[in-house]
């Protein structure tokens, strides 16, 4: 589809501002038709909390993201469609109620795929109703009179969590992925003249992600790159989840820098799975606590904290899955200190050590920065 932008006008556009009203994003006292400033505002206020390129522009992404948006559960009977699967926040929302009832959809993803529909039916076998793994009026309806059944975690983070207490604390044959922000025909992402330079995003954070890959090889993982460092076509969120996915990663760590307007905006953050209403990804959780960490303390720079998304490299990966976004580049103090390959090195050190804290138990855990990773690459050596 064309994309709509600021200056058009007719139906889809007042289609698109029904649902950015109906999300809070947009005052509805405006013209209903036009695509306006605020409307622009809005657009791009989606599409920073969607992880979607913030362009103002609606495209595929952009609609698909916002049509998905506007259900709320309850508003239309969901079931299983091949090929094409119902995608929407009403099916998250029933993933999550699910998984607080003890059923295994796997992550609330908001795709209604198989096992959302075995969870479905075995929730409606077990209250008496026709289990035809179908979610509609009656199903909804009987869920909201039941509480939350699950006590002391949700079963797929417990699973998670199992599972690396079981891998063990060597890195030995454990696969990663790192995904390189951006890339791709024109998506440099953000990009900043510096005096008679010029330096991007795309090329900083490939080249952040090539260290990586040879210091984590060198203890031993099986390292997957999203990208090389020229792809002719950029990828989205969901396409480098589905690469991961195939690889069978039991990591994924993806890098970015950031841009603002105000050149006095600095530091690093960190991302990790989760809604915002307290629902998490305990072991994503642990994943961005401890790289975030582990670079503030090696480098120096502003904490800018983690957080919780559900952008869709987050959602979609079946894997502990974090986003680094490690300084602004607009920003002249972290400028600076990214173009130095020392302190690229510096912050793939920090990485490498948060990487290896992950298959830590918490009970053997050793304090931020007090890993010589340098002993890692020894370690294998002797093995």
């Amino acid at each position: 589809m064309r994309s709509i932008r600021r200056g058009d006008s007719g139906p889809a556009v007042a289609e698109i501002r029904s649902i950015l009203v109906g999300l809070d994003l947009l005052d509805s006292d405006t013209a209903a038709d036009v695509f306006d400033d605020a409307t622009d505002t809005a657009v791009r206020a989606f599409q920073q909390s969607r992880g979607i390129g913030v362009d103002g522009l609606v495209g595929d992404e952009t609609w698909g993201a916002l049509d998905a948006a506007r259900w709320r559960l309850g508003a239309r009977s969901l079931f299983h469609s091949v090929p094409n699967a119902l995608v929407g926040e009403d099916v998250r929302a029933l993933q999550e109620r699910l998984l607080e009832m003890g059923y295994d959809t796997g992550r609330a993803d908001s795709i209604y795929g198989p096992r959302t529909a075995r969870a479905v039916a075995q929730f409606q076998r077990e209250v008496g109703l026709t289990s035809d793994g179908s979610c509609g009026p009656q199903t909804v309806k009987a869920m909201r009179r039941l509480g939350r059944k699950v006590v002391g975690g949700r079963p797929q983070w417990l699973r998670e969590a199992e599972a690396f207490r079981q891998a063990g604390t060597n890195l030995m044959g454990k696969t990663i992925v790192i995904d390189p922000g951006h890339g791709g025909g024109d998506d440099l992402g953000v990009v900043v003249p510096d005096g008679p330079l010029r330096w991007n995003e795309a090329d900083l954070v490939f080249d952040l992600a090539a260290r990586l890959e040879g210091r984590l090889a060198a203890a031993g993982m099986r390292v997957h790159l999203t990208r090389g460092p020229h792809p002719a076509q950029p990828m989205s969120g969901a396409e480098r989840a589905t690469l991961a996915n195939s690889l069978g990663a039991d990591l994924l760590i993806s890098l970015h820098l950031d841009g603002h307007d105000n050149d006095a905006a600095h530091g690093v953050a960190t991302y990790h799975y989760g809604t915002g209403n307290g629902l998490s990804s305990t072991v994503g959780e642990r994943l961005a606590n401890l790289v975030q960490r582990e670079i503030v303390v090696r480098t120096g720079m502003r904490d800018c904290r983690i957080h919780s998304k559900t952008w869709e490299l987050l959602r979609l990966t079946r894997m502990p899955a974090v986003r680094v976004d490690l300084g602004y580049l607009t920003s002249p103090i972290d400028r600076d200190r990214l173009i130095n390959p020392l302190f690229r090195e510096q912050i793939v050190e920090a990485i490498l050590a948060a990487v290896q804290r992950m298959y830590y138990p918490v009970e053997i855990d050793v304090p931020t920065g007090s890993i010589d990773v340098r002993q890692l690459r020894v370690a294998l050596a002797k093995n």
